[in-house]
């Protein structure tokens, strides 16, 4: 069983669809649009690719979240790799982020709550930013499943303020678990 609190530790957002994010002191959720001022926010998809493909999606990617505790790991392969840098909006510390269901909701702070939709499919971009990051960012299970390790995607449920130093409360979905799928 993962475990079920933990903190951010950092915020960022980016204006422009641009790779990394610039860290900020705070960053506001609104429900059913994600990071006020990220290039991302908004109700239908906004990443490129899938924009071009059909841009009447539901955006199932408004805020992402990455483990700092994956930072620490590719250090140790030689990745200098700090909050914002591979794109997300919300770094955090203790959550096994990527062992929690889909539908998982995380409350964060006084009042925001997101719900995960799922695993951000690491993609030739992070090769761009540093090379060799992509591999770096996979694995394999056990039974030789590929394991995807940059991050989730989610949905904001409500709105709400977030800093570094928030407390995150697990909110698991009912059971029968689904394990996450890239979105």
């Amino acid at each position: 069983m993962p475990t079920l609190t933990g903190a951010v530790v950092a915020v960022s957002l980016s204006p422009t669809h641009r790779f990394s994010k610039s860290p900020q002191l705070q960053i506001h959720l609104r429900a059913g649009f994600g990071v006020e001022g990220d290039a991302h926010a908004g109700t239908k998809v906004k990443h490129r690719s899938r924009v071009r493909k059909d841009p009447d999606q539901p955006n199932l990617r408004q805020v992402h979240l990455i483990h700092t505790e994956l930072f620490e790991e590719l250090a140790a392969k030689g990745f200098d790799i700090t909050p914002g840098a591979i794109g997300e909006n919300i770094a955090t510390r203790g959550l096994d982020l990527l062992a929690l269901p889909q539908g998982t909701r995380l409350a964060i702070g006084p009042s925001a709550i997101v719900e995960i939709t799922g695993l951000r499919n690491p993609c030739a971009q992070l090769d761009n930013y540093k090379s060799g990051l992509t591999q770096a960012v996979l694995d394999r299970d056990a039974g030789g499943a590929l394991v995807r390790k940059s991050g989730v995607m989610s949905i904001v449920i409500a709105g709400g303020a977030v800093q570094a130093g928030d407390a995150i409360q697990v909110i698991l979905p009912p059971e029968p678990h689904r394990p996450l799928a890239p979105v």
